[in-house]
């Protein structure tokens, strides 16, 4: 080996602890590199994410602008006359009243007294707040019923601050639907989707006045679909949606977002009086049909099968030899009726109706009260295990149809603290009467009007203000035209003894 190459090994072995020193220490800086670059390549990804996310945030934006004119605030009125001695809580005339509202101050400290101009007696009024969606160019409006039940005058605030006075077309308070029609021209109504299509998960924007703070959206998701037992209505099939509702949003449009009005928020569950997550709409198609109804015919015309159903329970199922908990049994068929018709009996279970597949009794009630009279529906049902198919025309629903089905129809005068039920030759016989016709007391709230004038239960009403009473209806079309505040004259028979009552709501 010559001394040159004996030079170069020994030069290149030297060099290698300086070359390790030296990679030792620029590898921090190396490590780092790899990291940022890591960093940058997910930062690029999640720019792309956003970017998405910046689309969505961009739906709710569009969401609130094609919702907004269509929204309206609903403010109901009921005069009721008070002693001139009672005075206005402090916070009535103080600016808290600017801020928060009437309907806020008034679910702390009650109703809100105004004096008339040039003294003499007070008026309280009893204000409601509520949101209500156009529907339509001409001015229809759809809100709840529990928003303008028995209001002396109802006005409506569109997002442009004109005010108008509403006209209460109809209402339904089976369904808690009221159509209200106002006179404006440039109307922009909300489109309606189809509520049939709705899928649990879906976004949704529910817009209206909560605590009367006008313009209010909110966003949520579909929480469940065909809610009922929640006592709101009597005919329940409910979205229940996590956007927030509060009081004021009754009425409101629960919005898809394609801008569609899939809903009215109608009802929340909650321990506090606001929002706890949990709210409930009516479906618009629901709500639709029933609008409908009332513009066209002035009434809500529900079909009527005749037959009284249950909700089916492991043990039940089983029993009829039955798989699984989805239908609806009958447990009664009333004689003469539809269902009496298309051979239905008490035991079968009901699977299907038309095209509707039914999982329990509320979808079976729904399915046909939605279904025009006169129409003919297939009915798949299981009789001792077994699939059965039949034809049936639906009737029509009403008072009369009941009465003739034998079914112990009742009705709720709520302002007198009253429960009445038609007389029937069972409850006749019962109660040792030998009338066959009229309407029986079978509740009296305590404190109430009613038990104030001595109505007890048992007590069966035979006129009101001298009209005869024959039946629930005849019972209804009275107290309807009766002044309660002026008082109603009653005649009444217990024991076989007729006596007058006189009940007045103060």
């Amino acid at each position: 080996m010559t001394t040159r190459s004996r030079s170069s090994r020994w030069f290149l072995l030297a060099g290698i602890p300086t070359m390790l020193v030296l990679a030792a220490l620029a590898w921090p800086e190396i490590a780092a590199r790899a990291a940022y670059a890591v960093q940058s390549a997910k930062a690029a990804v999640a720019a792309e994410k956003l970017s998405r996310v910046e689309d969505l945030s961009t739906a709710f934006e569009h969401v609130a602008e094609v919702i907004r004119p269509s929204v309206v605030s609903v403010t109901s009125l009921q005069k009721i006359e008070t002693p001139q001695t009672r005075m206005p809580p402090p916070l009535f005339d103080s600016p808290f009243r600017d801020f928060f509202g009437d309907e806020f101050l008034r679910r702390f400290f009650g109703d809100i007294p105004r004096a008339p101009r040039g003294g003499g007696r007070r008026e309280l009024f009893r204000r409601g707040l509520g949101t209500g969606v156009i529907v339509s160019d001409d001015g229809y409006i759809l809100t709840n019923n529990h928003v303008v039940r028995d209001a002396d005058k109802v006005t409506v605030q569109l997002s442009d601050r004109r005010t108008f006075t509403a006209k209460v077309v109809g209402t339904d308070p089976k369904t808690d639907i009221a159509v209200l029609k106002i006179e404006a021209d440039g109307l922009h109504p909300a489109k309606l989707g189809d509520s049939d299509k709705v899928r649990v998960g879906q976004w949704v924007v529910a817009a209206g006045n909560p605590f009367g703070l006008t313009a209010t959206i909110t966003a949520g998701i579909i929480s469940a679909k065909g809610r009922s037992n929640v006592a709101a209505a009597e005919y329940e099939d409910f979205i229940q949606t996590d956007a927030a509702i509060n009081p004021g949003n009754s009425g409101g449009p629960l919005v898809n977002l394609r801008g569609e009005v899939i809903g009215i928020n109608t009802a929340i569950v909650t321990r506090s009086g606001g929002y706890m997550g949990i709210g409930f709409a009516i479906p618009i198609n629901m709500a639709r049909a029933v609008m409908e109804d009332i513009i066209e015919q002035g009434r809500v015309v529900r079909g009527y099968l005749g037959v009284v159903i249950h909700d089916l329970t492991p043990d039940l199922a089983k029993s009829f030899g039955f798989e699984g908990t989805e239908g609806a049994l009958v447990s009664q068929v009333m004689k003469d009726t539809p269902a009496d018709e298309a051979g239905l009996k008490p035991g079968d279970i009901i699977t299907r109706f038309g095209e509707k597949r039914i999982h329990n009794m509320q979808e079976l009630r729904i399915a046909v009260s939605t279904t025009n009279p006169g129409t003919k529906v297939k009915v798949e049902f299981y009789r001792d295990g077994k699939k059965h198919t039949t034809t049936v025309e639906v009737g029509e629903l009403n008072e009369e149809t009941v009465a003739a089905a034998g079914a112990p129809g009742k009705h709720v005068a709520g302002k007198l603290g009253l429960t009445v039920q038609r007389l029937t030759p069972e409850l006749a016989r019962r109660l040792n009467i030998e009338r066959a016709e009229g309407v029986a007391v079978t509740d009296v709230e305590p404190g109430s009007p009613a038990e104030s004038a001595g109505l007890q239960p048992g007590d069966v009403i035979i006129s009101v203000q001298g009209r005869e009473i024959r039946s629930l209806r005849d019972f209804r079309e009275a107290m309807r035209q009766a002044d309660l505040r002026q008082g109603v004259r009653m005649i009444v028979e217990s024991g076989g003894m007729r006596r007058f009552v006189f009940i007045r709501v103060r």
